[in-house]
């Protein structure tokens, strides 16, 4: 990690418009969560339901294609990045400082507001907060690493992830079971579920499979963004 790489980049993705998006969604989980609880509706299924289909489902794929291509994505299309990639820093070290910085955003804005809502709905019952704070983080660290990797590979990153998340992940999966098993949301899904006594939390994938899968793609994602930046400085040089 170069610690240089990393602030330039926190400063960027904090001075933008993306940080108001990386607040606004974790704002309106909490506000859900305070408003059930003051309300008396939040009962275990209730607060399963918005940490399930709110938390895992959509705030944590939205803010890791936010902070994912964001880290990254800018600076390839504005071509900033050769200025960095003409320093002497082995490129693996500047996709694995990015990939660092979106994930450190993920626990700050996605994983830490799902831990604090869980607790406001549900305190420790049936240890529903922990198992879907594991989740998100755990699905968050292999979404960054795809995302990552789709804004070195892509200029279309943004356009490819929102089509995963919520053409594949959401339409799909809910059409054909079979797609489900190639979803990162049902991998935490089953994290969650092994951690958790709630019955309404279930997955497709079991836990062994989805364990496996979720270090696949995190280290694979890295790994080809690495591989494909060192193409990319080849090019820029030429």
């Amino acid at each position: 990690m170069n610690a240089t790489i990393a602030y330039i980049t926190f400063r960027g993705m904090l001075g933008r418009r993306r940080a108001l998006l990386l607040l606004a969604l974790p704002v309106i989980l909490l506000l859900l969560a305070i408003t059930l609880t003051a309300t008396g509706y939040n009962d275990l299924s209730s607060s399963t339901a918005v940490l399930q289909r709110f938390a895992l489902g959509a705030l944590l794929p939205l803010l890791a294609l936010i902070a994912g291509t964001g880290v990254i994505g800018p600076e390839i299309d504005d071509g900033q990045i050769m200025y960095i990639l003409t320093k002497p820093i082995p490129r693996p070290v500047i996709t694995t400082t990015k990939l660092l910085v979106a994930m450190a955003l993920i626990v700050l804005f996605a994983v830490a507001p799902t831990l604090l809502a869980g607790l406001i709905m549900s305190g420790v019952t049936a240890q529903l907060a922990f198992a879907f704070t594991v989740g998100v983080f755990v699905g968050g660290m292999a979404y960054c690493a795809v995302f990552v990797a789709l804004a070195v590979v892509s200029r279309f990153a943004v356009t490819i992830g929102l089509l995963y998340a919520l053409v594949w992940e959401v339409l799909i999966g809910n059409v054909a079971p079979g797609a489900r098993k190639l979803s990162i949301l049902q991998w935490a899904t089953s994290v969650t579920d092994s951690l958790t006594s709630a019955t309404a939390v279930t997955s497709e994938v079991s836990l062994g499979i989805a364990v496996t899968l979720l270090v696949i793609v995190t280290v694979g994602g890295a790994a080809l963004a690495g591989i494909r930046l060192r193409t990319l400085s080849i090019t820029g040089a030429e």
